[in-house]
């Protein structure tokens, strides 16, 4: 056990994204993708790659936050634009990691009600969630059903890795009044 794993998470910081966090967040998704089952790549990307992935959110005015335990990062999400087309302008996708040996105390709520909060600073109204290995994937899919999200589909075998089909599960929630306004309301 290390001694990362025996630390109380009360010391929880949720911030945004800096330039130095680059090698643990690939490090968290390398293991997310070479040993998980939430994640439908099959090769992780590495320090440079996912620094232009940062970099591109950012200039789109998307939030990437972390989650760090005593200085050291364990945990990250972002937002993206659902789809590029423009009546779709309004609704954005989140994706969460946290560390393998972090799992199950409570990073994962922190940083996603953090995203939730900062994306109803801005213009979206639904935030969707692509879950992989929807059904299997347990602790995601009670984690947004805790956020206040609700499952409004499921994709069968949509995904083929480590030997078996994948499905995923597509939750969704409103932001501030979600569809009861029209935008600019």
């Amino acid at each position: 056990m290390s001694v990362v794993e025996i630390l109380p998470t009360t010391e929880i910081a949720i911030r945004d994204v800096t330039a130095e966090d680059v090698d643990a967040i690939t490090a968290i998704y390398g293991w997310h993708v070479r040993h998980g089952r939430a994640s439908f790549e099959e090769m992780a990307p590495d320090a440079v790659q996912m620094a232009e992935r940062i970099q591109q959110i950012q200039r789109q005015g998307l939030p990437w936050l972390v989650a760090t335990l005593h200085g050291v990062v364990v945990g990250y999400c972002y937002a993206t634009l659902y789809r590029s087309r423009p009546a779709y302008r309004y609704t954005v996708e989140e994706s969460i990691y946290v560390e393998n040996s972090m799992r199950g105390r409570g990073i994962g709520s922190e940083l996603l009600a953090a995203l939730i909060h900062r994306c109803e600073q801005g213009p979206w109204r639904q935030i969707i969630a692509v879950i992989g290995d929807g059904e299997n994937n347990h602790g995601s899919h009670r984690l947004h059903l805790q956020q206040g999200f609700e499952v409004v589909g499921h994709l069968k075998s949509v995904g083929f890795k480590h030997g078996d089909w994948r499905d995923t599960l597509i939750m969704q929630r409103p932001l501030n009044k979600g569809d009861w306004t029209l935008p600019g309301n």
